[in-house]
């Protein structure tokens, strides 16, 4: 097997080839793959940095009257940490995925638009590093929320040049995966192999086309929001209107909300690519689910309202109902998903860990965001910490794990080693354990009354077990964590020195195209000595594979 020629490879600016493996080659890219993995790389380290201002956090709440942090470095803290987890890592690492595996997935030889692509990597990245400059200006950070609602976060109540980097580095980040989210769906549209009909494209394809439609569906929303605010800051009196102030939140949770199934679709389709795989079955009403993601992408369109029920400037009949109607869709992707495992032979390595534990956690997560949705129930929990445990088991307990899961499966396509799996394994209990102990307390600490955001607490309050509870889960977390990059790093390093095992082209057995190049593929992805192997339905190698067994 041989790679493509250097000619097929990046050139500099006087038309030289660029070495592969330069740091200038990396940089001016063209190429999905690394564009992928720049994207995906860069999420990770974030996610590492955001985590650790959550830490910082529980620190900091683990005891009443605790003075560990000022009240204005909590504020920034997290605000950042909310803002750099939606805008910064969970958002751009699912794209990331998109990039790096669409291509390869419906077989390919490059992405649509890659300069384009490559752009909205390097947006992306400026505004991350535009929104964390604002620890360094004299005033520091940000410290109005990821929602950073006006009047609080204009001139007058919010002076200081954190909020405008904060405004500039959204603004930038959220442009960047506008334009990473057309590539991939152009590619998908434009660019699939011979065979490979609308019906026979991966889940983990059909989720990225639902994503990717909510990208440029709503992520403009969002910019307009920030325009607004903009202004806002520039002249105060635009604010004095509560016309523009609810204006906003309308602009805003019209993309705050499809935001949530971007940061939900490509972990829930990569869950169902490893659950497949490791039930070695076919995914279970593959139909049905390619529907039901476009029809819950539709409505995700519809149920903004509810996040404003408490500002009385909603039709609170109309959100609650469409909020409901989500039950549907949601349905069907888990029955898929129970329909997989049942019956079939599991193979409980690291990947169908994770991929097991994002059911029902997730669960969690969408059965309480139905409740939410419910505005005598909103009512009552609104800005209080059942939104925060809400809003984590759908982000962390759900999502993130459907994160790891795609990590543990894909890097040995990435790298052509496997992880550690007696890390993995650690890394995963650790994280069980961790992120239930934190979050699962502040469902009851919302319930009882702790409002959200705030610095400390009172003794007389009763809220300090439960926080003490919830800081001791998010040590769990922080020590999971650790395992993982160890795990990350350590494997890297083998392979650099040429000490760790080949995986194979394929060690799992796996079911789509991606698996039917070399590991790590090549720069056009399939090798000319290597032909894909005939496409005749969405999971195509495991079609071989029985065509081989039976003999025909």
């Amino acid at each position: 097997m041989t790679a493509a020629p250097p000619a097929a490879g990046q050139r500099d600016d006087a038309g030289r080839p660029v070495p592969p493996g330069s740091w200038l080659g990396w940089v001016t890219t063209t190429d999905h793959k690394r564009i992928g993995l720049l994207t995906v790389g860069t999420s990770l380290v974030l996610l590492l940095v955001h985590g650790v201002f959550a830490l910082l956090m529980r620190s900091q709440l683990a005891q009443p009257d605790e003075n560990l942090l000022t009240p204005q470095t909590y504020d920034q803290l997290f605000t950042l940490h909310g803002s750099g987890m939606i805008y910064l890592v969970m958002t751009p690492f699912a794209l990331g995925m998109g990039v790096y595996l669409v291509p390869l997935q419906i077989g390919a030889p490059a992405i649509a638009l890659p300069r384009l692509t490559l752009l909205g990597h390097w947006l992306y990245v400026l505004g991350a590093l535009t929104m964390l400059a604002g620890f360094a200006t004299p005033t520091g950070a940000h410290a109005d929320g990821w929602f950073s609602y006006p009047p609080m976060a204009d001139s007058e109540h919010s002076p200081g040049a954190g909020t405008d980097l904060w405004i500039a580095g959204v603004l930038l980040a959220v442009t960047g995966t506008i334009l990473m989210g057309w590539a991939v769906l152009w590619t998908v549209l434009r660019r699939r192999t011979r065979g490979m009909t609308m019906l026979r494209l991966p889940v983990f394809c059909w989720a990225m086309i639902a994503t990717c439609l909510m990208v440029i569906g709503a992520f403009p929303a969002l910019l307009a929001a920030l325009i607004l605010l903009a202004v806002g800051r520039a002249d105060a009196s635009v604010f004095a209107s509560n016309v523009w102030n609810i204006g906003y939140q309308h602009l805003f949770w019209f993309y705050g909300h499809p935001v949530v199934y971007v940061m939900f679709f490509p972990y829930l389709a990569a869950v169902a690519e490893v659950l497949a795989v490791f039930s070695g079955r076919r995914f279970f009403g593959y139909k049905g689910t390619a529907l039901s993601l476009l029809v819950f992408a539709a409505l995700s369109m519809s149920v903004w309202g509810h996040h404003m029920f408490a500002t009385g400037q909603a039709a609170n009949d109309y959100y609650s109902l469409t909020s409901i109607a989500l039950l549907v869709p949601a349905g069907v992707e888990y029955f898929g998903m129970l329909g997989t495992i049942l019956g079939g032979r599991l193979r409980l390595r690291t990947p169908m860990l994770f991929a097991l534990a994002f059911i029902p956690q997730f669960l969690i997560g969408g059965l309480t965001g139905i409740m939410v949705g419910t505005p005598v129930i909103d009512y009552h929990v609104t800005d209080s910490y059942f939104v925060v445990a809400h809003l984590h088991y759908v982000l962390f307990a759900g999502s993130a794990f459907g994160l790891f899961a795609a990590v543990y499966f894909w890097f040995p396509k990435v790298t052509g080693t496997l992880l550690d799996e007696g890390l993995g394994r650690l890394h995963f209990w650790l994280l069980v354990i961790g992120t239930n102990l934190t979050f699962l307390p502040m469902f009851a600490l919302g319930y009882l009354g702790m409002p959200r955001r705030v610095a400390t607490y009172a003794v007389f309050d009763g809220f300090g077990l439960l926080n003490l509870l919830a800081s001791i889960g998010a040590a769990f977390l922080a020590a999971g964590m650790t395992v993982f990059a160890v795990n990350v790093l350590r494997t890297l390093r083998r392979r650099s020195l040429g000490r760790a095992e080949p995986a194979g082209d394929d060690p799992w057995e796996a079911h789509t195209l991606e698996w039917a190049t070399t590991s790590p593929p090549p720069r056009l992805n399939f090798p000319a000595d290597r032909p894909l192997v005939p496409v005749s339905s969405f999971a195509p190698l495991l079609d071989v594979r029985r065509r081989e067994g039976s003999g025909t």
